[in-house]
C-alpha cells in the first residue's frame, strides 16, 4: 500500500530554487510554485546552466539563449519574476567549492527560509541513473545551505545567512511530503509548454501524446495521499 503523505509547512515567505537546467522545476514542482507564489511568497529562481547541450540537433550557441527565454517565460507562468543564471557548462557541472561559493552568494543575497530543488540522488527509483548535473546541483545546493550560515566560509560573498529551515525535492524516490495543487494544475502545465524549444525535440518514440500529460496523471495519482484530488511530491531535508 502505498504510505501517505505529510503536508509541507507553508508558514515562510522565501524561497530559492536552485537547478541545473531550465525545464528542471517545471517537470513536477512548477504547479507547488504557482500556489506559493499565489499566497504571496517570493521564490528565486537560480539556474547553474543554461541548457545549452540539452538538444543534440542544434548548436549549443543557438540554443542556450533560446532555452534561457523559455526559462523566463516559465516562470512569468506560475508568478516568479526574479531568474538568475549562472555559466557553468551544460552536462559537465562539478560538485565543487567554487559551485558552493557561488550558490552560498546567492543564498546570503536571497536569504530564503526555504530551498528548491530536484531529485539530488544517483537514481530515479528501480533500475534508472540520474544526470550528473541533477546530482552535482543539488548536493551542492544543501552543502551551501550549511556553508552559507557559516561566518568564517566565503566571507567575501556576504554576511552569513542561517535561516533556511528545510529544502524539497521534486522528483525523488525517497518524496514523503506533498503540497496540495488541484487548483495549480494548469499553471503548472502552461509553466512546462513555455520550453517549446526543447519539448519539440524531444524523442517522443513515435508517439504523439502531449509531453506535458504526465505532470497531470502523476499529481492526481499523489492527491489522495494528501488527502486531496492533486499534490506535487517532495523528499524534505532538515537544514
Amino acid at each position: 500500500m502505498t504510505s501517505a503523505l505529510q503536508a509541507v509547512e507553508e508558514d515562510w515567505h522565501n524561497a530559492l530554487a536552485v537547478v541545473a537546467h531550465p525545464d528542471d522545476m517545471e517537470y513536477g514542482a512548477a504547479s507547488a510554485v504557482a500556489r506559493w507564489t499565489g499566497q504571496g511568497k517570493h521564490i528565486v529562481y537560480l539556474l547553474v546552466t543554461r541548457g545549452e547541450a540539452g538538444i543534440s540537433s542544434m548548436e549549443p550557441a543557438v540554443v542556450g539563449p533560446l532555452r534561457e527565454q523559455e526559462q523566463r517565460d516559465s516562470c512569468a507562468a506560475v508568478g516568479v519574476t526574479d531568474v538568475r543564471f549562472l555559466d557553468h557548462p551544460d552536462g559537465l557541472v562539478e560538485e565543487s567549492v567554487a559551485l558552493r561559493r557561488e550558490l552560498v552568494r546567492t543564498l546570503r543575497d536571497v536569504r530564503p527560509e526555504v530551498l528548491l530543488g530536484i531529485n539530488h540522488h544517483d537514481s530515479w527509483g528501480g533500475p534508472s541513473w540520474n544526470h550528473p548535473d541533477h546530482r552535482a546541483v543539488g548536493r551542492a545546493m544543501l552543502d551551501a545551505a550549511r556553508d552559507a550560515g557559516n561566518p568564517w566560509l566565503f566571507p567575501e560573498v556576504g554576511d552569513a545567512w542561517d535561516g533556511v529551515r528545510f529544502a524539497l525535492m521534486s522528483g525523488s524516490p525517497h518524496s514523503g511530503h506533498g503540497v496540495e495543487v488541484t487548483d495549480h494544475l494548469d499553471a503548472g502545465v502552461a509553466s512546462l509548454r513555455c520550453h517549446r524549444t526543447y519539448l519539440e525535440n524531444l524523442d517522443h518514440g513515435g508517439s504523439d501524446e502531449d509531453p506535458t500529460a504526465f505532470l497531470v496523471t502523476n499529481a492526481r495519482a499523489a492527491g489522495p495521499r494528501l488527502g486531496v484530488d492533486a499534490a506535487a511530491t517532495f523528499e524534505l531535508v532538515e537544514l
